[in-house]
């Protein structure tokens, strides 16, 4: 799977696919075989967190 390179476009994405897909970013990862620390990395370079009880990143 070839997930968007670009940050916000890839937070775009696996927001949408967390709000209709998956109940946490880490059944996600599991599912998507993606690194969960990898993600969260490339997502706090430009200022994106997960934040679990909301299940998105923001």
């Amino acid at each position: 799977m070839n997930l968007p390179n670009d940050p916000i476009m890839l937070m775009s994405y696996l927001n949408t696919q967390l709000r209709d897909n998956y109940p946490s970013l880490e059944e996600l990862c599991k599912s998507m075989c993606l690194d969960e620390t990898e993600i969260r990395a490339k997502l706090e370079t430009v200022g994106f967190v997960y934040q679990p009880e909301r299940n998105q990143f923001v």
